[in-house]
């Protein structure tokens, strides 16, 4: 299973997500500081609201197959700038939590994720499971294994790892 790498607001979901992706009870943890489990890695939501702390997120990134914006559907505004996916070298996913409450915007949300380059964006529900399994079949696909002339080949073609390199003769 890939390992992914959570970032997003304070109470967004992002540790609901976690318990809901090991099928446990949800129960309110404030998270206090970044938590590496087996596949998810939950950091609090301070890193991504204080741009002092936002390092943070970078350094811990490296740790992870893949990366997620987390936005809850009533979220008042994105903490997240355009195009962010550029300051990775993994791919960024967007996942969209509290996508049935009342105050939800999800295409608002989903228009945030894909500005900041968010490759594919799921909707989940963490308490009623809706959407967990689609991600969770996402993560159970197997990393992209290159080798390292494959890898130094993408590099000097400006590409990353995931995309598609076979207009270019890369398989």
């Amino acid at each position: 299973m890939k390992k992914l790498f959570l970032m997003g607001r304070s109470e967004a979901g992002k540790t609901s997500l976690t318990q809901a992706l090991r099928g446990e009870d949800l129960h309110y943890h404030k998270t206090q500081y970044t938590n590496t489990g087996d596949y998810v890695i939950d950091s609090p939501g301070e890193y991504a609201e204080t741009k002092r702390c936002g390092l943070g997120l970078a350094c811990f990134s490296f740790e992870a197959d893949v990366l997620a914006i987390l936005m809850a559907a009533d979220e008042p505004f994105s903490v997240f700038e355009a195009d962010c996916q550029c300051y990775t070298n993994r791919p960024l996913i967007g996942i969209i939590t509290k996508i049935d409450s009342p105050f939800a915007n999800v295409p608002m949300v989903r228009n945030w994720m894909e500005i900041s380059g968010c490759e594919r964006i799921f909707e989940v529900n963490n308490a009623t499971r809706e959407g967990i399994d689609e991600l969770i079949e996402y993560l159970n696909e197997d990393p992209i294994k290159l080798t390292w002339q494959q890898a130094k080949a993408r590099q000097a073609l400006g590409l990353t790892e995931w995309e598609d390199a076979s207009k270019y003769g890369l398989v």
